[in-house]
């Protein structure tokens, strides 16, 4: 069985690492001075480098070029050859536990835990033990892990990783060394699916990877997979209009094209979504963006400022069309068709006929 991409390129150094610089760069000056922490708090969208990063510490950890080459750990980095390497690479690290909180919750597989934990590692220096979606343990297994995480032995890493950060208690945070993981950037994922396509020898448009790159929302695996998928259905040169057939959403330049009309009261915009709805595309995830997105114009009228934080959510291409629609855009009209198409999407939910909504909303739009 093939490799999946994103596992076959997942990062295994700390400078592969991309889009987390402040993770990048603290994990790196701790590995260069040899002192990694005993327990980490690693928070974030799912996606975003999280479990990936959690792999490379334990790879600092463990890495036996490092235990034994000073010049070489004032690098900060694993060397990626030894066993230790590259056994944790392969995910046949018996050292390296990693656990699935979801379905391993309660209070008695912490307590096994626990118990695992007193016990030496067999084949390294560290035991590292990975907790994953920690958020969901439950009370009693909170506790029962508290003391552990507090005075663990000298051979214990813990690693917890969790999209749901608020939902921790203070006790285990305060306990942990705690790392924010955001969003990546859609420009730093199409550059990677570039790469990726580079290294596969797949031609694919710019303009489709970018429906992937905004599909992925803010996610490297969900990206990778994504492409993976368009890849395994098309032999040839994959186009943006392939690209949106089997993902079933518009890419960028239509959403801009549709929300302009819309914002412009220009009721050409009917017949653009009449060919959307016959092309087959999901028209839910079409308001959605709809919604995202002259939103975005919205604001951007409104704060100009507010350029620095989208530049991140599209390519620079789109921003700049954004921008010349905030220049001109009625204020008060474009909050009025924001409202219009939350109550579109709403209704839609509920509706044999998802279009009728949206048309009703348009209309709505488009009145004098």
């Amino acid at each position: 069985m093939a490799l999946a991409l994103y596992r076959k390129y997942r990062p295994k150094t700390v400078a592969e690492i991309i889009g987390q610089e402040s993770v990048s760069v603290s994990l790196l000056n701790a590995a260069k001075a040899d002192k990694i922490g005993h327990a980490y708090l690693f928070y974030g969208p799912r996606g975003s480098g999280k479990t990936t990063a959690a792999r490379i510490v334990a790879k600092l950890a463990n890495c036996e070029k490092r235990a034994v080459d000073p010049e070489f750990r004032k690098k900060g980095e694993p060397c990626n050859e030894c066993r230790a390497c590259r056994e944790i690479d392969e995910g046949r690290a018996l050292d390296v536990i990693e656990i699935d909180a979801a379905s391993n919750r309660g209070i008695d597989e912490i307590r096994s835990l626990k118990e695992g934990i007193r016990l030496a590692p067999t084949s390294y220096r560290y035991k590292v033990f990975l907790i994953d979606e920690v958020h969901q343990l439950t009370k009693e297994a909170f506790n029962a892990l508290l003391k552990t995480l507090e005075e663990p032995p000298a051979h214990a890493i813990f690693v917890l990783a969790t999209t749901e950060y608020d939902k921790l208690p203070a006790t285990i945070v305060s306990r942990t060394q705690r790392f924010g993981f955001k969003k990546i950037p859609v420009g730093k994922i199409i550059d990677k699916l570039k790469r990726i396509a580079t290294a596969e020898k797949i031609k694919i448009s710019n303009e489709a990877l970018e429906v992937i790159a905004i599909a992925a929302d803010g996610g490297f695996r969900d990206a990778e997979s994504l492409f993976e998928q368009v890849v395994s259905l098309e032999d040839k040169e994959i186009t943006l209009s392939e690209v949106e057939r089997i993902l079933g959403r518009v890419g960028a330049v239509k959403t801009a094209v549709m929300a302009e009309e819309l914002i412009t009261r220009n009721k050409e915009a009917l017949v653009i979504l009449s060919e959307i709805a016959s092309e087959g595309y999901n028209l839910n995830q079409l308001v959605k963006d709809l919604i995202l997105y002259i939103r975005r114009v919205l604001v951007l009228a409104y704060n100009e400022k507010m350029e620095d934080i989208f530049k991140d959510e599209m390519t620079p291409e789109s921003l700049s069309r954004m921008k010349e629609m905030a220049k001109n855009c009625d204020k008060q009209k474009t909050v009025e068709l924001i409202r219009l198409l939350i109550r579109a999407y709403g209704e839609m939910k509920y509706s044999p006929f998802a279009i009728v909504p949206l048309e009703v909303a348009i209309v709505e739009a488009l009145k004098e």
